[in-house]
């Protein structure tokens, strides 16, 4: 009789521990282009991945989800975040697009308004923002450029976000760290790009560690 009792009460307490949920990582969602992408190299080369070993290294466990696709623009990323935000709940968010808008000449006012829209979305779900700035090649026009490359920071001042001023910021015009298209960073490049974004992200893990 009393081993059934125990019987009973052991399986109740599996029963009981195997619905509780495992532990789940908190997510980071990056939100880029091709730049963010790992374009023409392996994807374990591309600045993401380097990113996700330094975070382990330094003990900020996370789950990074690289939503980044090639040839993706404000646009894209805003039909997708919504479904995004849904799925992965992430507790920070990378915003690095723009620079194909800037690229095809779109209207500036137009990616203003699409990342002031990611913006917001993600902040009413509780996640915080790392804007990614970018500027275009000097063939594009000064007046164009500097309309364009200011876009970043002043939605980063508006919305209170945390702001990588330049992506590239350091090796932009040196060709040895681009593919043969001359657009399209390097392996050789992605630790630079790396240490761009690291010194804005870690002070967000910093507070929400906190």
């Amino acid at each position: 009789m009393k081993l059934g009792i125990i019987a009973r009460s052991l399986i109740a307490i599996l029963l009981l521990y195997t619905a509780i949920p495992a532990f789940a990582k908190p997510a980071l969602l990056i939100v880029g282009d091709s730049l963010s992408a790992a374009y023409g190299i392996s994807s374990q080369q591309g600045w993401v991945a380097l990113l996700a070993k330094r975070m382990q290294d330094e003990n900020y466990i996370y789950k990074i989800v690289n939503a980044s696709t090639s040839g993706a623009t404000t646009a894209d990323g805003l039909r997708r975040l919504p479904t995004l935000l849904k799925e992965d709940k992430p507790k920070i968010v990378v915003l690095a697009l723009g620079s194909n808008d800037g690229l095809r000449g779109q209207p500036i006012i137009n990616m203003k308004n699409n990342l002031s829209k990611m913006i917001k979305e993600s902040q009413a779900d509780d996640a915080k923002v790392l804007l990614v700035g970018f500027h275009l090649p000097y063939n594009y026009g000064a007046a164009f450029r500097q309309e364009f490359a200011q876009v970043f920071p002043d939605l980063a001042y508006e919305y209170d976000t945390a702001l990588v001023p330049f992506l590239l910021d350091g090796f932009a015009n040196d060709l040895n760290y681009f593919q043969a298209d001359q657009l399209h960073p390097t392996a050789s490049a992605q630790p630079l790009i790396l240490n761009n974004v690291w010194p804005h992200l870690r002070p967000i893990l910093e507070d929400l560690r906190n």
